[in-house]
């Protein structure tokens, strides 16, 4: 921490944490935090926020050495403009499982990555509330998405959600993530401790610097929409993606007309989305289980009948809120380890049994995995809630 004696006028600027002092205060120009020492040698500090650092350069180094299975690569990762991520029709957002005591199953997760390349899905929501960041530190958060584009970032585009309620975090992690090479960033608007529409749109620009990003409506979650109003301010920014929009098709509609992209975020909504509305796609959670259908469903034409087939799926996926019901099911499925992170519970048992009935009506071929699907008992399960 740098030291400044006693002078009166005497400024400096210290880059470092400072114990601010009552007094009056002499402006200085610059960065970082300006201090005065005034009468009586009173000092005062002003916190002048520094502009985000803009991830632009071409390339950024990874390497790695022993991850789980994954094919072990140093690459380069490129940047990818906003026009590429804009093609992106089907992206999961890919659950993150665990091992006994809490942390991540690595070799659960890239095993689950393969089949989504293998079911054609195109880019991966790496961190969000399906892959349950909420309930991840940033180092873990951070480690996910940087192994996630060492193992597969050369086949799948990987868009790590950096989103927070904090301004602050948001742009420290949406830093940390193009760092680490991903391709692109999802941020939500400010929850819980919600913000005005002017303070909202302050608080996206403040990201958009950095790199393509995708903004997140989905006010079950936060409590408040983001009206389109605030959406065709972010539009003239080059960095801006689209929307993932979880406010139903009229909305899609009307960002569509704009020429505005925009992904479902609702999967029983997504296939009117995409083939009467104009939607570019879906974000979707039930691609973690059945990724050759979801495929189908979103990029060869027109099939009432397959979202037909689906929809039981669907409503049962969000028969409680997201991602109960997907981390039951694919520990049904025997894919990974039947272990939740405190505060999630795994469905109860007569909805597990319905979903046996759902796979079986469905195909378990059309399923990942090749184990029989179970109904699991209740002590099959293991809730932490330290890890």
């Amino acid at each position: 921490m740098g030291m400044v004696n006693g002078l009166t006028g005497t400024r400096a600027i210290i880059h470092s944490k400072l114990s601010i002092c009552c007094g009056w205060m002499s402006k200085d120009e610059g960065e970082g935090i300006s201090v005065s020492y005034g009468r009586k040698n009173r000092c005062v500090a002003a916190v002048l926020q520094a502009a985000p650092l803009p991830m632009r350069s071409t390339q950024v180094q990874n390497s790695i050495n022993v991850v789980a299975n994954c094919t072990i690569r140093s690459h380069d990762a490129i940047w990818i403009p906003a026009d590429e991520i804009k093609k992106l029709r089907l992206v999961t957002a890919i659950k993150t499982p665990y091992l006994p005591d809490g942390r991540f199953d690595l070799e659960a997760y890239d095993s689950l990555v393969h089949l989504q390349i293998e079911g054609g899905v195109e880019g991966l929501i790496v961190g969000g509330t399906t892959g349950e960041g909420q309930l991840m530190s940033w180092d873990e958060h951070i480690m996910l998405i940087a192994h996630t584009v060492n193992c597969f970032g050369d086949r799948i585009k990987v868009i790590g959600n950096t989103g927070s309620n904090s301004t602050r975090e948001a742009i420290h992690a949406t830093e940390q993530g193009f760092a680490v090479g991903m391709h692109a960033a999802l941020h939500i608007n400010p929850y819980y401790g919600k913000t005005s529409f002017d303070g909202l749109l302050v608080h996206l620009k403040s990201v958009l610097s950095m790199g393509p990003t995708i903004v997140y409506n989905v006010p079950g979650r936060t409590g408040q929409d983001i009206p389109p109003h605030v959406i065709e301010k972010l539009v003239e920014s080059p960095n801006f993606v689209g929307v993932k929009e979880c406010m139903g098709n009229e909305r899609v509609k009307e960002y569509t007309g704009q020429g505005i992209s925009v992904w479902s975020g609702n999967d029983d909504e997504c296939h009117d989305a995409r083939w009467d509305h104009g939607a570019q796609g879906v974000i979707s959670v039930t691609s973690n289980l059945v990724p050759h259908l979801m495929h189908k469903l979103l990029f060869k034409g027109k099939n009432q009948h397959l979202n037909k087939i689906l929809l039981p799926l669907f409503e049962w996926l969000f028969t409680e809120p997201n991602p109960i019901g997907l981390n039951t099911a694919l520990a049904q499925l025997g894919y990974i380890r039947p272990v939740f992170r405190l505060p999630y519970v795994p469905l109860g048992l007569e909805k597990r049994q319905v979903f046996v009935e759902i796979v079986r009506n469905i195909g378990r071929e059309h399923f990942v995995g090749d184990q029989d699907v179970q109904v699991l008992e209740d002590d099959k399960f293991l809730l932490i809630g330290r890890y």
